[in-house]
């Protein structure tokens, strides 16, 4: 009779632990590939020629599915105006572009099964222009505060960056803020540092843009940024 009772818990516990993940007919979960890392054109680089090759490191997929990947260049760092699209599994394509313009790229990579990662880190560069005496500054970019977040404080501080590929320009920033989208109300200007401190009220959304200046004529806008008040 013990025997019979040993027996019958040991075949519980084999129950009761059996099949799970070892089973080898459970299929297994698709991974999306790793981002792809930019390469060529490096980042603030100025292109002398406006036809431009575009290199990036492969991805890696941990179903080993074949991969595919997807360039954007666009005219603006938000991607609105996108001028140049290309799909293929290789990791290197070229472009003819406009001259004496700023240009923004990134990728992404799908595998066979239409999953996607992530777009890649995004790169900037100028194409050079015939007897092209200065470029235009690139777009600023957002640092803080992040995109729609919402904070609970009276007083804000905005933070961006800003580059050009001419880097013996000095660059200035007018800054626009305020509840209107888009913003309208001039805070400051020809700023020379890239952070300003602004005071914000209880349960509101802020918009706030940038304006980064040359010294030389050019200027680029950036795009409206925005975020919450609890």
């Amino acid at each position: 009779m013990k025997n019979l009772i040993y027996l019958s818990l040991i075949s519980a516990l084999f129950i009761s632990c059996g099949g799970g993940s070892d089973d080898p007919d459970t299929p297994a979960v698709n991974v999306a590939p790793s981002v792809p890392v930019l390469t060529s054109p490096a980042d603030n680089k100025l292109c002398q020629d406006n036809t431009v090759s575009f290199q990036w490191n492969k991805s890696t997929d941990e179903n080993k599915d074949a991969i595919t990947y997807q360039i954007q260049v666009a005219k603006d760092n938000a991607f609105t105006q996108i001028e140049k699209t290309f799909d293929g599994a290789d990791n290197v394509t070229s472009f003819v572009l406009s001259k004496n313009t700023a240009y923004y790229w990134r990728i992404k990579a799908t595998d066979a099964k239409g999953l996607a990662s992530a777009y890649s880190s995004i790169f900037k560069f100028y194409t050079s222009g015939d007897a092209v005496v200065n470029h235009l500054p690139f777009a600023p970019e957002l640092v803080a505060p992040v995109l729609n977040t919402a904070l609970s404080t009276t007083t804000a501080t905005l933070k961006w960056t800003a580059s050009d590929v001419d880097t013996a320009d000095a660059l200035t920033y007018d800054v626009y803020f305020g509840t209107a989208n888009p913003p309208t109300s001039k805070i400051s200007e020809n700023k020379a540092s890239n952070t300003i401190d602004v005071t914000v009220e209880p349960a509101k959304q802020y918009f706030w843009k940038v304006v980064v200046k040359d010294g030389k004529g050019g200027e680029t806008v950036g795009q409206v940024w925005k975020f919450k008040t609890n």
